[in-house]
């Protein structure tokens, strides 16, 4: 590593040329933004550090397999991985029945918001969820990360132009567009998404 402040790329090439050390600077160079991200998502360091280690496992298990075309955009790339596995995580944890406050956990079952529905309320709830992540998952790559950013982590559109690396005026745009086209595809699958 001759170079004072090698690239992303030029760091990954030395990674998969056998350069430990080099994984080592991409870590710490993304540290703050990667955890920072996670921490935003699940709101408990312990957890965060666990996706966030999750995370890098991921990456250099896909360096080494050669699974990473370089395209300028490596954070985006782990930005995505990380995403991918609070996801996963909030899966595990909605499987367990279990929403996690600041004071503990509580059983949704016991909770009177909850108790009221019925079970076919909650097949046609979660059949509408199955199909707007489908409709979002349709989407191009910039437009679902927009809506994954603005309704699955509630971060504003400062933050997620901060996050993408754009102005507020193209999140906005992107999130324009995204909404143009879900009707879109609502109406060409012919889906109704009323609860």
């Amino acid at each position: 590593m001759e170079n004072l402040n090698p690239t992303d790329f030029e760091l990954v090439q030395e990674f998969t040329s056998g350069s430990q050390k080099a994984i080592e600077v991409l870590i710490r160079r993304h540290h703050k933004r990667v955890y920072g991200y996670i921490l935003l998502m699940v709101k408990n360091p312990a957890i965060a550090e666990d996706i966030f280690q999750d995370t890098f496992v991921k990456v250099i298990k896909s360096l080494r397999e050669g699974r990473y075309a370089d395209n300028g955009r490596f954070v985006s790339w782990v930005m995505r991985i990380s995403h991918n596995l609070i996801i996963d995580h909030f899966r595990k944890e909605k499987q367990m029945k279990m929403i996690s406050k600041d004071s503990g956990a509580v059983d949704i079952f016991n909770s009177p918001r909850f108790s009221e529905k019925n079970i076919e309320e909650d097949i046609v709830y979660e059949q509408v969820l199955t199909d707007v992540r489908a409709l979002v998952d349709r989407l191009p790559d910039e437009q679902k990360e927009v809506v994954m950013l603005r309704h699955f982590a509630n971060l504003s559109f400062k933050e997620i132009a901060e996050q993408t690396d754009v102005s507020i005026n193209t999140a906005l745009g992107r999130m324009r567009y995204a909404l143009i086209n879900m009707r879109k595809l609502m109406e060409e699958s012919n889906l109704s998404l009323s609860i």
